[in-house]
């Protein structure tokens, strides 16, 4: 059986070029589609198997990007854009017509990745973009109808392509989100 991952991935991942400094997102309407400014390159891009991130039809993953959040800019149609669900994390920005999620951002100042936003870049038809460099929630597919016993195969079909599976973060993350924490907790200490 072929696991379709993502077509990111599975049509072969790509290295970002040198000094790419973005583009432009559209969601999937053939009229007025709305339209993002990205002016920066991902960081920490990945195959995300959560139940929330958007994914073309078809794929088990989304890919998602992460960019500062104020290089960030809607800069056509914004009025078609809406919060998918204001009680998440993460606040998904998609567009009421087609449904596409063109970036999500997280509203708590409080929160290690306050200041960062997720995109989507297969949704961008400028070349550059820096491809996905591990899978995290690999786990959460199930929760969209991936039969457990599959699992392995998953696994297995991810590391295949350069992924390293995760069932939470990438440890480098899951890091930064524990610094976050102890900072908070006045437990942090440098080494």
């Amino acid at each position: 059986m072929t696991i379709a991952i993502h077509p990111a991935v599975d049509r072969g991942i790509h290295k970002g070029t040198d000094h790419f400094a973005g583009g432009t997102l559209r969601c999937q309407c053939a009229h007025d589609p709305v339209e993002v400014r990205i002016d920066a390159q991902v960081a920490f891009n990945h195959a995300c198997g959560c139940s929330k991130c958007w994914k073309p039809a078809g794929a088990l993953f989304s890919v998602v990007g992460v960019v500062p959040r104020d290089k960030v800019a809607v800069s056509a149609h914004g009025e078609k854009l809406s919060v998918v669900d204001d009680k998440a994390l993460i606040q998904r920005h998609a567009c009421s017509a087609c449904g596409t999620h063109l970036f999500g951002r997280i509203e708590n100042k409080d929160h290690a990745f306050y200041g960062l936003d997720f995109i989507h870049t297969e949704l961008s038809k400028d070349t550059g973009w820096d491809g996905p460099g591990f899978a995290a929630f690999v786990s959460s597919i199930i929760e969209s109808g991936t039969p457990p016993s599959a699992m392995a195969e998953v696994r297995q079909t991810l590391r295949s392509k350069g992924l390293e599976p995760y069932d939470c973060l990438s440890p480098e993350l899951m890091d930064i989100l524990a610094i976050h924490a102890a900072k908070a907790k006045g437990t942090y200490r440098e080494a």
